[in-house]
């Protein structure tokens, strides 16, 4: 198959629009070092003026050269961003509100979810970028420990304001710091009712896990850009903790309470999305009393510690099983109906939430999720909270992006509603949104 270039693509660390060809390549030998934006023990990046027969350039020490950056911060770039339209994505939050445990859950469960249901496959873009994401997915779904007892808070550390998540580069005396974005390709398999489209449907999603802190007013300067991707984002999570919120938590027992030793302060979370919301208006050029186009997706975490507030508890997977094709269509009705429950919940509770979410965004719904899918216990030794990894059985965490892919990437998930037909193997690149599948 011939290899099809985009027109122009998005840089995923600073989020700059370029034209393939202004990609520079990085320096394969180990003696070209120094680069004017990443200092002097990184490779050098270079516009190549030599190609071998591949296409691949040809360094100044002969070479050939296989690596990608991008031409303004001249961080590292993986292939599938020049060939894929990138989905990005962005997952805000207080600090502590489970972003990390959520994210991890997320994408272990689209692994095995995408395929088995929906002929969809989630690969790694760039194994780099994602290489503490996949340590976190040993950490909570393949550690040697499973059946002992583990602190909560030693399965995935918290997301810290510096560090391995985070990429320096310098413009002129200028330093910035870029969150490090977590890349994965999303392409249709061969019994997918699109497959004829596989290549023009393929895209690059891109999703981001930045500190709470980083939402919090005041933190957001041109040395810190980190969370000016909510501009990028085709729809934005935010993670609301009712752990961390006072009346919810009177209004649960001791005992099934999630956050009462996990959390250590307590936040408006209110001002986070109003926060963002801000920041996306200013981002975007909207006015400030202007609504967002696009959608918000508000995640309610920890659902196990909250779930009795429900008239029902049980939550079983949203979609329906297609017998012709033994594929799935989402169930949208059954996704909206608790999305309408939680927000009944949410007014009652903490309608500044609600507020604050539907002054921001046109479209909002509401998705309940368990990243762990059971209450942590007290380890009489320790005195923590903690937990079996063999236990973890997460509830729903998959729902958001899958709803969000349906309702805003058309020709991917199909959905299902009782009283709709539809012709999935439409193309998608005319469909205005995707078609129902038959729950027949």
């Amino acid at each position: 198959m011939a290899l099809q270039l985009l027109r122009r693509t998005t840089c995923p660390h600073c989020w700059t629009a370029f034209a393939p060809e202004e990609a520079l390549w990085i320096s394969a030998h180990s003696d070209l070092l120094g680069d004017a934006r990443l200092g002097p023990d990184q490779l050098q990046r270079f516009l190549p003026t030599r190609f071998n027969v591949d296409g691949n350039a040809i360094d100044a020490k002969g070479l050939v050269c296989h690596s990608l950056g991008c031409p303004r911060c001249h961080l590292s770039i993986p292939r599938a961003v020049l060939e894929m339209e990138t989905f990005f994505v962005s997952i805000l939050g207080t600090p502590a509100c489970g972003k990390s445990y959520y994210l991890t859950a997320l994408t272990w469960e689209l692994r095995r979810t995408l395929p088995a249901h929906f002929a969809l496959s989630l690969g790694e873009a760039d194994t780099v970028s994602n290489r503490s994401l996949s340590e976190y997915e040993e950490s909570l779904f393949l550690n040697p420990k499973s059946k002992e007892l583990v602190p909560v808070l030693q399965l995935i550390r918290k997301t810290e304001l510096e560090g391995e998540l985070y990429d320096t580069v310098m413009y002129g005396d200028q330093r910035v710091s870029y969150p490090r974005a977590f890349l994965f390709t999303l392409q249709a398999l061969q019994n997918h009712p699109n497959y004829r489209w596989a290549q023009r449907m393929a895209r690059t999603i891109c999703l981001y896990d930045n500190a709470g802190e980083h939402f919090l007013a005041g933190r957001d300067s041109t040395a810190n850009p980190v969370t000016h991707h909510l501009a990028q984002s085709r729809f934005l999570l935010f993670l609301f903790d009712p752990t961390q919120d006072v009346r919810f938590r009177a209004l649960c027992p001791q005992e099934s309470s999630n956050g009462a030793s996990v959390v250590q302060h307590t936040y408006r979370q209110e001002t986070v999305l109003l926060e963002a919301a801000s920041r996306v208006r200013r981002y975007a050029g909207l006015a400030q009393n202007a609504k967002h186009k696009r959608p918000l997706i508000v995640v309610v975490t920890k659902m196990d510690s909250w779930e009795h507030l429900l008239a029902d508890a049980n939550f079983p997977d949203p979609w329906v099983v297609k017998q012709k094709q033994n594929l799935s269509g989402l169930d949208l009705q059954t996704v909206e109906t608790r999305s309408h429950e939680i927000r009944d919940l949410m007014i009652r509770v903490c309608p500044e939430i609600v507020n604050a979410a539907e002054s921001f965004s046109e479209s909002v719904i509401y998705v309940p999720v368990s990243a762990l899918g059971r209450t942590p216990e007290t380890d009489p030794k320790t005195n923590a909270l903690a937990v079996r990894p063999a236990d973890i059985k997460p509830i729903w965490v998959t729902v958001p992006l899958l709803y969000g892919i349906c309702r805003w990437m058309p020709g991917f998930i199909p959905s299902c509603r009782r009283k709709e037909k539809a012709d999935v193997s439409r193309n998608p690149a005319e469909a205005p949104r995707a078609k129902a599948l038959s729950p027949k």
